[in-house]
């Protein structure tokens, strides 16, 4: 089994925990902006495996789906929390040409501890 190291952990922890409140990324933009292209699925294993309080909510799909199974707890969860932080999800989408986050690449980099 495949355990990536600490130090790629900490960059994707680092990126979701940037994503504003209002705005969401895929999972395949936190792995580009943490430096590890094509590493989508790795953020997601991240995101199932961290015990940080991280807004995990944000991360969708590359098409702005939610991942988690349609009718799932889950599913129902983080409709709500994007929902409540004014996300349009419609169907279990958001459409990321309207929510998509777009960081400042000078703030990237103010912001990351790597």
């Amino acid at each position: 089994m495949y355990h990536p190291s600490h130090e790629k952990v900490a960059r994707i922890e680092a990126i979701i925990a940037l994503i504003p409140a209002g705005k969401v990324a895929s999972y395949g933009q936190v792995a580009d902006l943490a430096g590890l292209p094509g590493r989508a699925r790795l953020v997601g294993k991240v995101l199932r495996e961290t015990n940080k309080m991280l807004p995990w909510h944000r991360v969708l799909g590359a098409a702005g789906t939610i991942s988690l199974p349609k009718g799932s707890e889950g599913f129902a969860t983080q409709v709500g929390l994007l929902q409540e932080e004014g996300v349009a999800v419609i169907g279990g989408r958001v459409r990321m040409r309207d929510w998509q986050w777009q960081p400042d690449l000078a703030e990237l980099l103010f912001l990351l501890p790597f």
